[in-house]
């Protein structure tokens, strides 16, 4: 399979559930003992408010290289009929594009990538 040609919004699919699981084990790590308090916290890093924050902290200092890009371009171009609830239309697309990077770099197998992505989240 060519994930080049993999559709933008279902990498973003896939980018959201590798995402969620590992800031669900980056908090658990953290000894947060109480689902409520998980839930609340994670709200930090899972909100598209907050991934379209991230994403553009990591484009201000040029922390892609050209194939991921492509991939962000790609996917915050893609055609999406969700309404966004509680962000804006630009960051919802913005949120939609680090998932489809995500997503594309599990595809690619590129954990070590993913693990650096989201230790600077997580570190922010």
């Amino acid at each position: 399979m060519d994930i080049r040609c993999v559709n933008s919004l279902v990498l973003a699919y896939l980018g959201d559930a590798v995402y969620e699981e590992y800031i669900r084990r980056y908090l658990i790590e953290k000894k947060i003992g109480k689902v409520n308090d998980l839930q609340s916290e994670s709200i930090n890093y899972v909100s598209a408010k907050r991934q379209a924050y991230f994403l553009d902290k990591m484009l201000d200092i040029d922390f892609f290289n050209e194939d991921e890009i492509n991939v962000i371009k790609r996917a915050r171009n893609a055609k999406s009929h969700a309404n966004p609830k509680g962000c804006s239309v630009i960051e919802y697309k913005k949120a939609t594009a680090l998932e489809a990077l995500i997503g594309y770099l599990e595809l690619a197998d590129k954990k070590m990538r993913i693990d650096e992505i989201m230790n600077y989240i997580v570190e922010e």
